[in-house]
């Protein structure tokens, strides 16, 4: 009888992704040798902090599954900021310039789309020649400065609260929820992994996989431009490098979530627990005072640490 439950145990055990063992493990270190990192103010300022980790991981996890890569998307996020910030300014109307931060991420999304799918630019090669080109328009549009002065309604949706709950969190549950609807409850859901793991059978099934493709890259963008508004709002300013280098964060939210770079598997809720990982990491680094440099070296420690875990995990299934 013992060794039928100490067996089941592993096997339930063998199901959980390393990405699991990783946090539990980040939690225990950084709540022993930080006492700051357990409060409750800290935690709840990790899951801020990484709602907009979230919204770029999200769409990340999609486009990984089609076999493909979006280096753009932290640059996007940036443009997108600066467009919102410049517009609002120009127009005095935060609403104005949000719906300007949406167009700017779904129009470089779009054009990402296009490229791959009807082009046939390999996906590395495509964003990240769209990474330069917003890098660089927000460097013409600020002069190379922050933009600041925005109105001061702009801090309500960072650091403002909805029926108690912090309003990025709302955002970031709301995204969570459209994005895991989409993907398993929808037929568009049903072409992601077919995209990546067979994508001439979407083809002799009649569908479109041009379209797909660029519609996937399309909510990337989109997803980036929503972003663009808790970013902007979290500095109270818009600046030129404000983002970049999130999409590494991403990258390695859904690596170390357990989404694969081929055959199209993948699944969001290891993509949550992956952002959730990394804002752990960063916010215990934090606390220790260890310089930005050190969290992007144990960041990439962190993606090999989770895989090799799933590695050994496959190994024993």
């Amino acid at each position: 009888m013992s060794e039928g439950v100490l067996a089941q145990s592993i096997s339930v055990l063998g199901r959980v992704p390393g990405v699991a063992f990783v946090l539990v493990a980040l939690v225990a270190v950084f709540a022993s040798m930080s006492p700051g990192f357990s409060t409750t103010p800290n935690l709840t300022n990790i899951l801020v902090q990484s709602s907009i980790l979230l919204l770029l991981a999200l769409p990340m996890t999609f486009i990984i599954m089609t076999e493909g890569l979006d280096l753009s998307i932290g640059a996007v996020l940036t443009l997108g900021s600066v467009v919102l910030a410049a517009v609002a300014l120009a127009t005095g109307s935060l609403a104005v310039g949000f719906i300007a931060a949406l167009a700017i991420g779904l129009a470089f999304g779009l054009l990402n789309g296009w490229l791959i799918a009807w082009l046939d630019i390999p996906p590395f090669v495509t964003t990240l020649g769209t990474l330069g080109i917003a890098q660089g328009l927000c460097l013409v549009i600020t002069d190379g400065t922050s933009i600041v002065g925005l109105p001061s309604g702009l801090q309500f949706f960072y650091s403002g609260f909805f029926l108690g709950i912090p309003f990025p969190l709302v955002i970031a549950a709301i995204a969570y929820a459209v994005m895991h609807g989409i993907l398993y409850h929808t037929r568009l859901g049903t072409y992601v992994p077919a995209l990546g793991g067979n994508r001439e059978a979407l083809r002799h099934a009649g569908v479109n996989d041009r379209v797909v493709l660029a519609v996937i890259y399309g909510i990337g963008g989109l997803m980036a431009g929503i972003a663009a508004l808790l970013l902007t709002s979290r500095i109270s300013s818009a600046h030129p490098t404000a983002a970049i280098g999130m999409e590494f964060d991403a990258i390695a939210a859904v690596a170390v979530g357990g989404t694969q770079f081929e055959r199209g598997e993948g699944w969001l809720l290891g993509t949550l627990l992956g952002v959730i990982t990394i804002g752990v990491l960063r916010n215990g680094l934090n606390l220790l005072a260890m310089p930005s440099s050190i969290q992007v070296i144990c960041v990439g420690l962190l993606v090999i640490v989770a895989l090799f875990f799933d590695g050994m995990r496959k190994a024993h299934e």
